[in-house]
Formats: structure tokens, C-alpha cells, sequence
């Protein structure tokens, strides 16, 4: 019996964004001040093609992080977020530390997916590109896998798609679950966020025939 199945082309994640791997980024930090406040979370998700050809997360990488010495730490942001910077059981690394924890299996995608960088994707993401940019400087980091200064705005995107622009709403109105009790963690927003991201682009990419 003869085949007539023909082999399926499955798009590269670097033939999407001009050569970028776009990777979410949140952080969660002790105020607004990326020079003063510390670094107290970051949480990575980068975003590949599955087998059908869609987008979606790839694995999280996260990590507590110290503060930087000298931060100044906003007892109105820590009672938000929750974190206590100084419990025990954080098993905090420094931001040296943290970033090249984040940085490294970046790298590895960027490599292996052919890409040329990383771009960040963010909710509001001149907040937590601040914040990176920031630690980086005070780490002394030469090179990092991201781009200086260009990002993929989910809040943007979401007004956009559903009318919506706070994450909560923009994930309920993508049909994505939300659990407010779990928000505003490194992790869960950032994996939220990549949901939504892959929400709009693979219904985008469908729309247009991409």
C-alpha cells in the first residue's frame, strides 16, 4: 500500500521572531527602585514550538535571590509580595549567582534553537528588564543573552486580544486559569504570563495563516 502522507513542516522558533527566543521574565522585588530595591525573585520561561507547530512554554528555571548589600527594603512591597528576604529556607543565591542560574540554560536554547538572542517577553516588561539590567551592572556580568533593550509587552498584547491589560483579567479572559492566591510568585506569574503570550500568538498565527 502506498503512502500518501507528506512530511509535515514544522515552523523554527527562530524563523518567528526575527532569530529571537522570546523567554518571559518576572521578577519580584523589595520596591520600584532598581538602583535602591533588591532583587528577590526571577523566574524564566522560554517559549519553543511544539510538535504540531505550536507555541508554547518551555521548562521554568527560578531562583531566590539575596539582596544586594545596601538594598533598600520596602516594608509596603514585602507585605504584597509575601517574601521574607532574610527566612532561612529561601535557599537564596547571590545575583551573581542567580543570573548565571537563569542565563545558562538560556544559552543552551539560543544555541540549540539557532536563534540569534533572547528577547524578553514581560507584563509591563520595563520593570523586570530594569531590574535584570540593574543586577547585572552590579554583578559585573560582561555579556548577557538578552536584548539591551528591546521587549514583547503581554499587557499590550492582551488589550489588544481581549480588552484586558491587568494580568488576572487577561489570563480569565484567554480562559486561562488563575489562582489569585498563587500570584505574585516569580514562578506562577511568569508561567502565567507565557500561557498568555502562547494564547495570543498561536490564535494570532492561526488567524493570518502562519
Amino acid at each position: 500500500m502506498s503512502s500518501t502522507n507528506q512530511e509535515i513542516h514544522i515552523p523554527k522558533i527562530a524563523d518567528r521572531f526575527r532569530g529571537f527566543l522570546p523567554v518571559i521574565i518576572d521578577v519580584e522585588t523589595s520596591g520600584f527602585n532598581p538602583e535602591k530595591n533588591a532583587l528577590l525573585e526571577v523566574a524564566a520561561v522560554p517559549i519553543i514550538v511544539d510538535n504540531d507547530g505550536m507555541m508554547t512554554p518551555g521548562a521554568t528555571t527560578a531562583c531566590h535571590v539575596e539582596p544586594f548589600e545596601g538594598a533598600e527594603l520596602d516594608p509596603r512591597s514585602l507585605q504584597f509580595t509575601g517574601i521574607d528576604p532574610h527566612h532561612p529556607f529561601r535557599m537564596a543565591k547571590s545575583e551573581q549567582d542567580a543570573l548565571e542560574h537563569i542565563f545558562k540554560p538560556i544559552r543552551t536554547l539560543i544555541k540549540s534553537k539557532q536563534c540569534s538572542r533572547a528577547i524578553l517577553v514581560g507584563h509591563n516588561p520595563f520593570f523586570d528588564l530594569s531590574f535584570l539590567k540593574a543586577a547585572i551592572d552590579r554583578s559585573n556580568i560582561k555579556t548577557h543573552p538578552f536584548h539591551s533593550f528591546s521587549t514583547f509587552d503581554t499587557a499590550t498584547l492582551a488589550g489588544l486580544a481581549y480588552g484586558q491589560t491587568v494580568l488576572a483579567r487577561a489570563a480569565i479572559a484567554a480562559g486561562i486559569e488563575w489562582d489569585a492566591e498563587q500570584a505574585h510568585s516569580a514562578i506562577y506569574d511568569a508561567e502565567k504570563t507565557a500561557e498568555l503570550f502562547c494564547k495570543i500568538v498561536n490564535t494570532w498565527d492561526r488567524h493570518i495563516g502562519i
